[in-house]
């Protein structure tokens, strides 16, 4: 079983809260880190994670309370802050930033505006991964 599968609840509860950030399997640990707009929120995600017993060897998470960052729900594909206008994404298996920004920007050139808006977690726009949370811009 992946470290993903294991802490699925709280990565499930991380993407109902619209937290801004992702988790990712590398090292031997689950790398948990991003933001969200309460206090309440971020102590959702670290129940469900501290409700795994092998948590504080499995676990780095860095949850940040931002306070006026965009709000988005659900799983991102249409989920969108209407404040702010942005929404979120959840990467799948086999897609790139161009696949992404042609389905949410109707421009598959404008992927660059995704990797700039997401710079906190990717260091390149051809590496994405599965599960991460990204935040797609408002327009283009």
């Amino acid at each position: 079983m992946s470290l993903r599968d294991k802490y699925s609840a709280a990565i499930q509860i991380a993407k109902s809260v619209g937290m801004q950030g992702g988790a990712d399997e590398k090292d031997g640990k689950l790398h948990f880190k991003g933001t969200v707009t309460s206090e309440d929120q971020k102590n959702q995600i670290w129940t469900a994670l501290k409700a795994v017993p092998s948590w504080q060897s499995e676990v780095n998470a860095q949850i940040d309370v931002v306070a006026g960052a965009a709000k988005s729900a659900g799983s991102g594909a249409a989920a969108g802050g209407a404040s702010a206008g942005a929404s979120t994404y959840t990467v799948q298996a086999g897609d790139t930033l161009s696949k992404i920004a042609k389905q949410h920007l109707g421009d598959a050139n404008a992927y660059m505006t995704i990797f700039n808006a997401n710079k906190d977690q990717l260091s390149d726009p051809d590496e994405i991964k599965p599960g991460q949370v990204l935040k797609i811009p408002a327009g283009a």
